[in-house]
């Protein structure tokens, strides 16, 4: 790929056969979570029982492959082979003249390769790092009020309904499948206060394969409805049973998350037992933070005697390297550097961040202070739950700075890629296991079908692979996700199981 002079290099694109720029001949280092090699029997045995020397492989694809890395926000594979052994685990991704090499050492035959066609792609699962599975009922309506005055209008008296299991099945059902079919193979979700509907939620995602955090949600301040709170000793033993209750279940991808809702539904005695649980556990933490202005200025009026909002959280051991805020639009540079300092992660909502006319988050500014950033679709007060969405609308809000002059450039798509794929990975602290393609770490992905036959948009003769990518990415949507495997299991379409 020919880069004009003086722009910058967005992604790295591998001809077929050929290697990325820059590419290291060093293989990977070995990643934590991958599991042990197979003991090799000895080679004689092996080929007196006619076996290969490691167990078979779930899948083998050749094709296309397009993920991120650390040091560049696309790198597009062509003409590759990838493999994912039994347990889910990537075992290798090389280009196609390694063919005959792989299948000796794995022992896969050329029958066994599943060929994508030239305009299919895989690309990583999407990684939605905040959203509310119990506001999904109304989502795409009612955003026609500012933050405090659409929890109070809409929010609370929606979740208080979440007591009825039968209300919360069919929502938390519907809201897992659609977000899985819109490629989100690992979603970080606000439940309600109800603590067994929220254990629901768990065994609804575990199901469905999808990967997940789940947090009951604890309040114990609400005068606007007040039929929606918690006592505070309450909100701290049901959170405990949840904890308790969801790991006890042993679901291989779902896990708790301790979650305030955020400072003005807490008061400081719970924010204090949240902090020190989520620390005697070593649990995740998410919550809301700096949103909109009105917010701001509650949370300076009830607690005057911390500095700032992010000091609010960290005094109560709730900002760790394991702890992910949604929003943060007016996070100012002192608190970013301490976000970087506890290792925490900013969740960007931009479609909900528009539509509540909240505010807009400088990303750059956040990226520049090293703070870890996924994105989100925080539904309902974005009103999409696709990924795709959240990918569109971070470009909105990066162009709108622009033309605000608040920055001089503007992120690319690739970045904006990233940032929903390894860029939520990190956020929440799985980038061991997911976010991109690399060895050992676990396959989440999505068989993108750029020519389906419904597809949303057209390509001409003229496109090539980067205008279609672009096209995806800009118009696509679940019509082009023709599968999606999470941790090397084929979830979409979905089993006549669920």
């Amino acid at each position: 790929m020919v880069t004009a002079p003086g722009s910058r290099r967005r992604h790295r694109e591998t001809p077929r056969g050929g290697s990325p720029p820059g590419a290291s001949s060093q293989p990977p280092p070995p990643r934590r979570r991958a599991p042990p090699a197979a003991a090799s029997p000895p080679a004689a045995a092996a080929v007196a029982m006619g076996s290969p020397e490691r167990p078979p492989l779930a899948h083998v694809f050749r094709g296309t492959f397009v993920h991120s890395s650390p040091s560049a926000p696309m790198e597009i594979l062509h003409g590759h082979l990838l493999g994912v052994d039994d347990s889910g685990t990537i075992v290798f991704l090389e280009q196609t003249d390694q063919q005959e090499q792989l299948a000796k050492k794995w022992g896969f035959k050329t029958s066994d390769i599943r060929e994508l066609s030239n305009h299919e792609f895989f690309m990583p699962g999407m990684v939605d790092t905040h959203i509310h599975a119990p506001q999904y009922s109304f989502t795409g309506t009612r955003v026609d009020l500012p933050l405090l005055q659409w929890l109070t209008t809409y929010t609370f008296p929606t979740e208080a309904k979440y007591k009825d299991s039968d209300f919360a099945e069919e929502v938390y059902t519907r809201v897992v499948r659609r977000t899985l079919k819109n490629g989100t193979t690992t979603a970080c979700y606000f439940a309600t206060i109800y603590t067994d509907t929220s254990l629901l939620l768990a065994e609804i995602i575990d199901k469905f394969g999808q990967r997940a955090f789940v947090g009951k949600v604890c309040m114990d301040m609400n005068d606007s409805v007040p039929e929606y709170k918690e006592i505070t000793a309450d909100s701290v033993q049901e959170t405990e049973r949840f904890v308790k209750e969801l790991l006890e279940k042993k679901y291989p991808r779902v896990q708790p998350v301790i979650t305030p809702r955020f400072g003005p539904s807490c008061t400081e005695d719970l924010l204090c037992a949240l902090g020190d649980l989520a620390q005697a556990r070593d649990l995740h933490v998410q919550s809301h933070i700096s949103e909109n202005e009105e917010e701001l200025k509650l949370v300076e009026s009830m607690f005057p005697a911390y500095q700032n909002y992010t000091e609010l959280y960290d005094k109560n051991k709730l900002l760790t390297s394991k702890t992910v805020m949604a929003h943060a639009c007016y996070v100012s540079d002192e608190e970013l550097k301490l976000f970087s300092l506890r290792g925490a992660a900013i969740s960007h909502c931009p479609n909900s961040n528009f539509s509540l006319r909240s505010g807009v988050l400088n990303v750059q500014k956040v990226l520049k202070h090293n703070v870890k950033l996924g994105l989100g679709t925080d539904v309902a007060g974005g009103y999409s739950a696709s990924m795709l969405d959240a990918i569109r609308k971070t470009m909105m809000a990066s162009n709108s700075l622009q033309i605000n002059k608040v920055n001089e450039t503007g992120l690319t798509l690739e970045e904006a890629f990233q940032l929903a794929t390894l860029g939520g990975s990190q956020a929440l602290g799985l980038d061991d296991m997911i976010g991109n393609f690399e060895v050992g770490k676990e396959f989440d992905a999505l068989l993108i079908n750029t020519k389906a036959s419904d597809s949303p948009f057209d390509l001409f003769s003229a496109d090539n692979f980067e205008d279609t990518l672009q096209k995806f990415l800009y118009l696509g949507d679940d019509r082009n996700i023709s599968e999606v495997y999470v941790a090397g299991k084929q979830v979409v379409p979905f089993s006549s199981s669920v």
